[in-house]
Order: C-alpha cells, then sequence, then structure tokens
C-alpha cells in the first residue's frame, strides 16, 4: 500500500521534526498548521511537506480541510500529530496491507510514551484510533476529539503501534490544552445524558473498539462526582498501571484530574449540548 501522510500542527517545533523524520520515505506529506509562531512549518519545509493554514475550530474540521484541500497523490492517508512518531515496523506494516474494496480505513494502536517509558498499563495499550484511510473518509467531531465516519464492517484492524508523545511538552501544558479538552467532553457528557438510553449493546461486541465507546457512553450516566476517583482506580489498579511504576501513579492522577475538569464544568451548568 501506498501513503500519503496528513499532520496537524500548533508550535510544534520540538516534535515536528522527530515526526517527519519517521516519515522521510512518503513521497506527499501535507502539514495542517493552526498559524504557529515558532518554527514549526520552517522546519516542515525543510523535509519537503506542503503545507496549509487554518485557525483551529476542532480536530475533525481540521483533517477535513486537508483532505479536501490537500490534493493527495495516493488514496491512503495516514493521519498524525505533531507529537506521534511512525516507527519503521508500523511503516512495514502499512506497506503490506492489501485491503478489499470493502475496507475504507484501518483502526490503529498507539503507545503512549513519557520520558523515554512506554505506559503500558496506565496508558491503557492498546487503545485504538482509525488513523489510515481513505482520503474520502470523513471525521466529525466528539466531544475533544475526532470519531470516523465509517461503519464497523468497512474498518480493519492494524496491531502494529505508533508512538505517542503525548507529554512532550511538559506536564504544565499537557494540564493547559486538558482543561481547554474538558469543556469539550463536558458538552459530549451532557449530549449523551440527553439520549433515553445509553448505546449499550456495544459492550458485548466482538470489536475492542466498538466495546471502549459503549463502555464510555455508559459512564456519562454516573453521578460526576463518582467519576474521577473511578478513572483513577481503573488506570492504577484495574488497567495495572502500578506496573509501570511512579510514571504509572502520576498518569493515573492526572487522567483523574482530567475527569476533575470535566465534572466541574458540568457541576458549573454553563454549557449547552447542542439541540
Amino acid at each position: 500500500m501506498k501513503i500519503s501522510a496528513l499532520i496537524l500542527t500548533y508550535n510544534e517545533e520540538c516534535n515536528i521534526r522527530n515526526c517527519l523524520e519517521s516519515i522521510r520515505g512518503l513521497d506527499d506529506i501535507l502539514v495542517v498548521d493552526s498559524g504557529s509562531t515558532d518554527q514549526t512549518c520552517a522546519y516542515a519545509k525543510e523535509y519537503g511537506a506542503r503545507i496549509l493554514t487554518r485557525p483551529f475550530d476542532n480536530f475533525a474540521n481540521q483533517r477535513n480541510f486537508g483532505l479536501d484541500e490537500g490534493n493527495f497523490k495516493n488514496d491512503w492517508v495516514l493521519h498524525l500529530d505533531a507529537d506521534e512518531v511512525a516507527t519503521r515496523e508500523f511503516l512495514d506494516a502499512i506497506a503490506s496491507l492489501k485491503p478489499s474494496s470493502e475496507i475504507e480505513g484501518y483502526r490503529v494502536p498507539s503507545r503512549i510514551i513519557w520520558n523515554g517509558h512506554w505506559l503500558r498499563y496506565s496508558g491503557m495499550y492498546p487503545t485504538y484510533q482509525v488513523r489510515l484511510a481513505r482520503r474520502g473518509m470523513r471525521f466529525r467531531q466528539t466531544g475533544h476529539g475526532q470519531r470516523e465516519e465509517l461503519s464497523p464492517e468497512k474498518i480493519g484492524m492494524l496491531s502494529e503501534p505508533y508512538l505517542h508523545y503525548n507529554l512532550s511538552h511538559g506536564l504544565a501544558h499537557w494540564l493547559r490544552r486538558h482543561i481547554s479538552y474538558a469543556e469539550a467532553e463536558a458538552v459530549e457528557l451532557l449530549s449523551e445524558r440527553r439520549r433515553k438510553t445509553p448505546h449499550i449493546g456495544g459492550l458485548i461486541a466482538g470489536n475492542r473498539a466498538v466495546r471502549r465507546r459503549a463502555l464510555k457512553q455508559l459512564t456519562y450516566r454516573l453521578p460526576v462526582i463518582v467519576r474521577p476517583p473511578l478513572r483513577f482506580i481503573h488506570t492504577y489498579f484495574i488497567s495495572r498501571g502500578f506496573l509501570d511504576g511512579r510514571a504509572g501513579l502520576q498518569y493515573a492522577l492526572m487522567l483523574a484530574c482530567y475527569e476533575a475538569m470535566i465534572a466541574s464544568h458540568v457541576l458549573d451548568k454553563k454549557i449547552e449540548p447542542p439541540t
């Protein structure tokens, strides 16, 4: 399989070179930048990447803009963020794919890397997202992230992971970023609560990603006050995050803090879900 790459950036001079170096062999790379004021775009040009600029509103719209305006050479597009790195094994696994005409995308796992340490347990590996898809696919915004607009039977699975350095800017940056994410997640939580019943049928689905989404929808029904401690218990004890050592403890606390931010937005009652 021959692929193009679409990378989202905003002030990522500390990451973009590593990301682009990891996919140096690709002949078609597009960066969709949100108005960086550092050397992000200059570094991207060094690697021959094409650059489009669009003010950021959400991740789904950024990716869809790139897909609409990118004029990609290849039918398949790998979606990355600047703090993500493709390993040689990952690219080899993609190259060996021979999808049928019914497959429109692939769910791909990622490994969270923190200070050189793989958060194997507290990072809830493997968590899958559709990051490799035909260029005709579109995304929709869900909470603070994006979700593919594809039916499950059109999605394949890739077992080889890419690497995600989601703490590469440091703890303070991670917390600031998740303050903004929390409001979007609170809106999503309230939207789900407006449904008469949660979509719990996915809890028995054979697809791990479908089960995970169904479980998330079910947890939206829980009182928000219990969600932060439950997130810590799930990450640190049930998922065995304690096996990641000190990093696992800190990451479990950070995720519980994020849940507390979401709960605070919900309790504030100044946000409204879309009608």
